[in-house]
């Protein structure tokens, strides 16, 4: 296999080219996005990620990766598109299609076909097997079919791309074999076969524990907010516990996994599925809940215009993907608030592009976001937040209120500079004691509970 087409150069794709291109193999990484190409091709990389420019000029460089908007014939073709959730929860399987169409007339007998795309269990046995049946060579006969899901974190992807352990299932045997073999010219963690169903399955069950496991902690401090408990503080005195590992509360679940994939699994086998669909459900509704946090605290004073600090999914990734940020900036200006945001790693170009948030009240400096806001509202830990003057930011604004969604900042010296603090999950104790939060039962440390 010493010649690969990958097609989706995105945030897997691009990263597994550039990887194969430094590791022996002759690489071509299609994509049907033409501004991408251009770019690519100019040297310049779209996604933000520890190493990959580097890696990518040094693909391109020794002319082992090319770029192209055209597929070509190669021993191994890896599909790597995305597949995103429709309004009816159900994967949208439209770029996999077109993908698997893009090749037919490429495909050779004996040729290895991987599917890296995360799907529905079935898919590469049922749509994806007939798909590649038109170029009329039998997928089971005739190629080595397989489904290899990436299993990478965004901000490490190039390191869990070598490091972790891979799963390879094919229709047959030969096909996981097949596909071991050529993951294996840069794995260095195990690298276990199976058939593509389970593989299919495997990748599901993993980002679907995690989002039933968030949903727990986000429910957890829904009640404490309704008891008057700080459930940081419930939390982390739980997880001393050597068989507990309570995750953290927040907006809701983003990214292109953990906030999609659990409703595949649903898809295909909605009746058993009640618990899944019941943590997503959850999940999803946290950005309104947070909403309503914002428009309780505005309710004291005369002004609606909220400064949002973040807009990404998580802290530290420029990746706005299912972003539960997104949603509630769209929220919060569906209830008539005024929005201005900022996130240090997404540009307002970016923010407002449709494929990405559509947001068009990004700003370029923390500054903008600020000036005569009514509310901080911190949706994205990022690091630099946490390296913000308080007083600095409060002499800007109009009053002096910050919504914490992620316990995240510096609460105390936010507080001493005059802020009225309410966190996510830290909940009131009735009494005389109802006009201040409840930062800890018997102390007052209120910062982040480790992951």
């Amino acid at each position: 296999m010493s010649k690969i087409c990958v097609l989706g150069l995105g945030y897997i794709g691009l990263p597994t080219a550039s990887i194969l291109a430094t590791h022996g193999h002759q690489v071509v990484g299609v994509d049907v996005n033409q501004a991408l190409i251009r770019r690519l091709r100019n040297g310049e990389v779209h996604i933000q990620e520890p190493g990959l420019n580097t890696l990518v000029q040094a693909g391109l460089n020794s002319g082992k990766l090319k770029v192209a908007e055209q597929p070509e014939a190669a021993d191994a073709f890896i599909i790597a598109v995305p597949t995103p959730i429709s309004p009816d929860k159900r994967a949208d399987l439209g770029y996999v299609e077109s993908a698997a169409r893009a090749i037919l007339p490429y495909l050779q007998a004996g040729n290895t076909v991987i599917l890296e795309s995360t799907v529905p269990p079935g898919t590469t046995a049922g749509m994806f097997a007939s798909l590649l049946a038109e170029s009329g060579l039998d997928p089971w006969t005739e190629l080595k079919v397989a489904h290899s899901p990436e299993r990478v974190l965004p901000g490490r992807i190039l390191e869990e791309l070598v490091s972790n352990d891979r799963v390879t299932g094919g229709l047959t045997p030969a096909g996981a074999q097949s596909a071991r073999d050529l993951y294996a010219s840069f794995v260095q963690g195990e690298i276990f076969m199976s058939d593509a169903t389970t593989a299919e399955m495997v990748k599901l069950m993993e980002n679907t524990y995690r989002d039933v496991n968030i949903a727990l902690a986000n429910e957890f401090a829904l009640i404490a907010e309704s008891i008057g408990v700080n459930v940081w503080e419930a939390i982390a005195t739980a997880n001393r516990h050597p068989r507990v590992n309570v995750l953290r509360p927040g907006p809701g679940v983003g990214g292109h996994c953990i906030a999609v994939d659990p409703w595949f699994m649903v898809q295909c086998a909605p009746g058993p599925s009640q618990l899944i669909a019941s943590a997503r459900r959850l999940n999803d509704r946290m950005p309104e809940h947070v909403v309503e946090i914002v428009r309780t605290a505005l309710a004291k004073v005369k002004g609606n215009k909220v400064a949002v600090l973040g807009l990404s999914y998580k802290g530290d990734v420029d990746d706005m993907r299912e972003s539960p940020a997104v949603t509630v900036v769209r929220w919060l200006l569906a209830s008539g608030c005024e929005v201005l945001a900022y996130d240090p790693l997404i540009s307002p170009e970016v923010a407002a592009d449709p494929h990405h948030g559509g947001l068009k009240v990004a700003v370029g400096t923390v500054d903008e976001a600020v000036l005569d806001a009514d509310c901080v509202l911190l949706l994205t830990d990022h690091s630099p937040f946490k390296q913000l003057d308080p007083s600095a930011v409060g002499n800007m604004m109009r009053h002096r209120i910050l919504v914490d969604a992620r316990n995240g900042l510096p609460h105390a010296k936010w507080e001493e500079a005059g802020f009225t603090v309410q966190v996510l999950g830290r909940g009131v104790q009735p009494g005389p004691q109802s006009d201040t939060a409840v930062t800890n039962g018997f102390h007052k440390s209120t910062e982040a509970v480790p992951a």
